[in-house]
């Protein structure tokens, strides 16, 4: 965007005092004139002068026109170009942009960005130098990132690194890839919507679990534990089963002792046990195929085998019983080959109890039911403070068993679960699975608990009495006939807060390096104040940009092409990336072909902008939009609200708006004019990714340049950015 330069406000005051000055010469020149005349003659004058006084106007304003261009003239030669290369050398100073000066203005103007120049080039000489030595002393610190690096790499499980709010300040390779696993919409976002440094981890675990968890932790601190440590089971908004160990990151300070340093972040070690649901079930399937299968094969041979031992077995018959023990033998002999092949690992032994939120559990169950038997299920009263200590696979598997159950035998069409705290048992809470159909006898009820657990096609060798047992609880039925309902309750331990053993886990090698890290967020700050308090440098900014099939949103035109980055501690994140072509359901002009590069063919097949905002709003999630010029780009998100059911209400930075505020004097501002200024190389302009890049490294440029106008915080740059000619401009 380009417009007319604006004019020093100090040429305008030049001017007025130019023409009062005028006025005030004419006027005393005419005073003085009639001080020497007669009356008659005075008269005689103001006569002429109030006939030619037209001419007279004429004449001062023709006088002052040629001052105006002679003062335009003087201040472009002597006054533009210093204000100019003073702005100019400020971004030289105040940032780590290296270019030299443009010449320009008088001789002694050029003269004086010559020298600039000089001194900049000496600063980058001492800059290198020390450098070089700062590299030098640095080895041991880069060694010790190296080895951390080294060590992440070999790590089979998902590490994510949080700091006491939940921000995500280190993640490694398998943290990315698990998190693009849970995501909702892997095709659009890749869990890019999920973890990022500076994202909160609340987005995936409940906060009130994270809190319990470190709850439990401070507690084993306090009591001296060597290791503490805590471990839960919950469930994602995407439906999947995650088991999470949680450790301290400790302050590194003289503590007389580890229960004295503080806490100051934690560590989520991530394991997706979804898939260990099917793996068990296969598992018992091959057990009991071996098991119940063999068992006919071996009554059919021993039956033949007796038959053979009857001395006048007429030769037919005797061969026909020779035939059913190689039959048989062959049949034994590939199922056990088929078994060996299709066997899961046998020594993977059954999970041990884990701390669980009882809600998760009551979610996790709901899906479950539905998925195997088809039966819905809801939730009723169930209490969300509870924390259960459960093995969740066979207890799910027992809930999905009983529903089955009932739906064959009684007919019953959905059930309920209620989760609450026993009555009478201390420590424990009570789970219930309510359904409404007729009367059970004791008789069916205790066959069905002794009866191995079948869903599906999925038989295993446990009892319902067997996961009880393994839970130390109880399970029986009742019958509330007020309601017309009855339920089979479960009575299962609550968690308490003890110390967890130590876990040793195979490592094998893998390729990944943590390259996803800022150690600087263990700054945190206050949450609780407004962002227009924060300070720009704390803050997390989204930068983005959209390429559009025209210029006039509320006139038809559609985006075609969304690219954002995400930048932190004024840091550019350039592997935190959102990009994704967007079918606009609509014809792309030819003429903006040429600009953008995005032909009718590369969006044929992508995502409608309904699947991609929901995508991107989660994305720029607790962060603040930054864009070049965006009141043109925010007017296409806002018209897609009705639509979307989302509103980007995120507080939005101006570059465009920005640079006016810092460099009010320059001729343009343009992102092509950002770019040169602040020596940032353009990759892929008119790309939404490119610009959105470009947009990011000027942005980050200008934080220190507002410092410098004393603009610190998120509200003083809107309210500046406000105040320029810029702001005016609607779409």
């Amino acid at each position: 965007m380009s417009a007319q330069q604006k004019t020093d406000k100090r040429l305008w005051w030049l001017l007025g005092i130019s023409a009062l000055v005028s006025l005030a010469w004419l006027g005393a020149t005419i005073g003085l004139v009639g001080a020497t005349l007669d009356d008659e003659g005075r008269a005689t004058v103001w006569r002429l002068l109030g006939e030619q006084s037209v001419l007279l106007l004429l004449t001062w304003g023709v006088g002052m026109a040629a001052i105006a261009w002679a003062l335009k003239r003087w201040f472009d030669h002597w006054v533009t170009p210093s204000v100019q290369l003073a702005e100019e050398a400020q971004v030289v100073l105040k940032t780590d942009v290296v270019r030299t000066l443009p010449l320009k203005g008088n001789v002694e103007t050029q003269a004086l960005a010559g020298l600039f120049n000089q001194l900049v080039a000496q600063r980058e000489e001492l800059r290198s130098e020390m450098d070089a030595k700062v590299s030098l002393a640095a080895q041991g610190i880069e060694q010790e990132k190296s080895r951390l690096a080294a060590l992440m790499s070999e790590l089979t499980q998902s590490v994510v690194v949080c700091n006491l709010d939940g921000r995500v300040l280190l993640y490694n390779n398998r943290a990315r890839m698990q998190f693009r696993a849970l995501s909702q919409a892997p095709g659009v976002a890749g869990g890019a919507e999920l973890i990022g440094l500076g994202r909160s981890i609340y987005g995936v675990f409940d906060q009130r679990l994270i809190a319990h968890a470190l709850d439990n932790i401070r507690q084993r601190m306090q009591r001296g534990a060597g290791q503490p440590s805590a471990q839960f089971v919950t469930t994602t908004p995407s439906g999947q089963l995650l088991r999470v160990q949680m450790a301290p990151v400790r302050a590194a300070t003289e503590a007389a002792s580890d229960a004295d340093r503080e806490l100051t972040g934690f560590v989520l070690m991530l394991d997706n046990i979804t898939r260990e649901f099917e793996a068990e079930s296969a598992k018992d399937q091959a057990l009991l195929s071996l098991t119940e299968g063999s068992r006919s094969a071996l009554a059919n041979m021993q039956a033949a085998i007796d038959m053979l031992d009857f001395p006048d077995l007429e030769p037919a018959m005797r061969e026909r019983f020779l035939g059913v023990v190689r039959d048989e033998t062959r049949s034994l002999g590939q199922r056990i080959a088929a078994l060996e092949s299709g066997a899961t690992d046998s020594g993977k032994s059954r999970w041990p109890l884990e701390e669980m939120l009882g809600a998760d559990l009551v979610n996790a169950a709901i899906k479950r039911i539905g998925v195997t038997t088809k039966i819905p299920a809801s939730a009723v009263e169930v209490d969300g403070e509870l924390w259960l200590k459960v093995e969740s696979f066979s207890l799910l598997q027992a809930l999905s068993y009983l529903t089955a159950r009932l739906s064959d035998e009684f007919a019953v069409r959905f059930v309920q679960l209620r989760l609450s705290l026993a009555q009478g048992s201390s420590g424990k809470a009570q789970l219930d699975l309510i359904w409404s159909g007729q009367a059970m006898s004791t008789e069916t009820v205790m066959s069905w608990e002794m009866d191995s657990i079948k869903v599906g096609t999925e038989t295993t060798r446990i009892t319902v009495r067997d996961v009880v047992e393994r839970h130390g609880g109880a399970f029986w039925f009742e019958r509330e006939r007020v309601r017309h309902q009855a339920f089979f309750r479960f009575l299962l331990p609550l968690a308490n807060p003890q110390e967890q053993a130590d876990a040793a886990a195979a490592l094998l090698p893998s390729d990944a390096r943590p390259e996803y890290y800022d150690f600087d967020l263990f700054k945190t700050t206050e949450q609780t104040h407004a962002l227009d308090d924060r300070l720009l440098s704390e803050l997390t900014y989204t930068v983005f940009d959209t390429e559009t099939t025209g210029l006039n949103p509320s006139q038809g035109d559609e985006i075609i092409q969304i690219g954002a980055a995400r930048v932190v501690n004024n840091k550019l994140l350039k592997q935190e990336c959102f990009e994704q072509l967007v079918d606009p359901q609509r014809a792309i002009p030819a003429a903006t072909i040429p600009i953008h590069g995005i032909s009718p063919d590369m969006v044929q097949g992508q995502p409608t902008i309904d699947k991609v905002l929901p995508a991107f709003h989660a994305f720029a999630q607790d962060t603040v939009l930054v864009a070049h010029n965006a009141a043109f780009d925010m007017r296409f998100l806002q018209l897609k609200e009705q639509m979307t059911g989302l509103a980007f209400d995120h507080p939005v930075l101006d570059t465009l708006l920005l640079s006016a505020v810092v460099h009010p004097n320059q001729d343009s501002h343009r992102l092509e004019a950002l770019s040169e200024r602040f020596n940032v190389p353009i990759v892929g302009r008119h790309t939404a990714m490119g610009d959105a890049m470009v947009t990011a490294e000027v942005f980050v440029k200008l934080i220190p340049l507002l410092a410098e106008k004393g603009i610190h915080t998120l509200g003083q740059a809107r309210e500046a950015a406000q105040k320029t000619y810029y702001a005016r401009l609607k779409y």
